[in-house]
């Protein structure tokens, strides 16, 4: 079969390319990506099977690149996405590229005679924020510009429902080490922070919930979406939910000496917490949970010093 990841050069599309090349069954991956994070650590850091590769440099409101590199793929994967830290920032830029961006995309879907099932990685802070641990049952209230602007995308996503296998995945943060690392997640940026500078900062009172998973766990439960014949649907994935001071909690036994400050502690911010047990997803793909500790400790062994 031959495969299409849009954002396939990013932390997660990287992770995902690596599992889809090892697939017997996948004959070309084709990785769409406009490398925008100027990380091009995906070009040097893993050993493709070369026959397999194909890179296109492109954008998602390019329809006519989008045309040509659909052409005879059997399955798409559409990762890519603008995030940010700050989403209250723009909200043009983040309608531009994930909402219409993937609009553009599924347009181009629409016509193709050979694509058969799409999967969309969409985030559960489309969920909003509250004292609910949300399900797939719960109607999105999304709080910012780019919860919104996910939302907008899975709207689009959703024209596919009746013609294709087309599956919305809703993730949670994502964690874990990489060599195309995204450093601005809450717990990468705790590990970087922990390790070279030996102190960390917890926005608010640190009581915050909210809801992790482990890169790996997401690139082999992504790749699994290859083979399931499920309905069309949506999907909640993560893996736990914690607050942040659980997770200062493990750094302290990685990093007795850590030193933490908290910024503006007088302000409780918003819970998300998304259930973990007798998930949807889980009647189609196991989903292998992680353990926090191991994961940080490994995390600590890439670092170079």
């Amino acid at each position: 079969m031959n495969v299409f990841v849009s954002g396939g050069a990013g932390y997660i599309g990287s992770e995902l390319v690596n599992k889809l090349a090892q697939d017997k069954d996948v004959t070309k991956v084709i990785v769409y990506d406009n490398l925008a994070r100027k990380n091009y650590n995906f070009f040097t850091s893993y050993a493709f099977d070369k026959s397999k590769i194909e890179f296109l440099e492109g954008d998602l409101l390019d329809s006519r690149k989008m045309r040509q590199a659909l052409k005879g793929i059997d399955i798409v994967y559409h990762l890519a996405a603008l995030t940010d830290k700050n989403p209250y920032i723009d909200s043009h830029i983040f309608e531009q590229v994930n909402h219409w961006g993937t609009s553009e995309l599924i347009n181009v879907i629409e016509e193709s005679t050979s694509v058969q099932k799409v999967i969309y990685l969409s985030s559960v802070a489309v969920y909003g924020s509250g004292e609910t641990v949300f399900t797939e049952q719960h109607i999105p209230n999304p709080d910012s510009f780019y919860a919104t602007s996910k939302w907008r995308g899975e709207e689009q996503v959703k024209r596919l429902f009746e013609t294709k296998k087309c599956y919305i995945v809703r993730v949670g943060n994502v964690y874990g080490y990489s060599p195309c690392l995204r450093i601005d997640g809450v717990i990468n940026k705790f590990m970087f922070d922990a390790n070279f500078k030996n102190k960390i900062s917890i926005i608010g009172n640190g009581r915050q919930y909210r809801n992790y998973i482990h890169i790996d766990v997401v690139s082999e439960t992504l790749a699994k979406f290859l083979t399931i014949q499920a309905d069309s649907d949506t999907f909640n994935l993560v893996d736990k939910n914690l607050q942040v001071l659980d997770v200062v909690e493990i750094l302290q036994e990685l990093y007795p000496r850590l030193e933490f400050i908290f910024i503006n502690q007088h302000l409780k911010i918003k819970d998300i917490q998304v259930a973990t047990t007798d998930v949807k997803l889980s009647q189609y793909i196991h989903i292998e949970s992680t353990n926090l500790i191991d994961d940080l400790s490994d995390y600590k062994s890439n670092f170079s010093f």
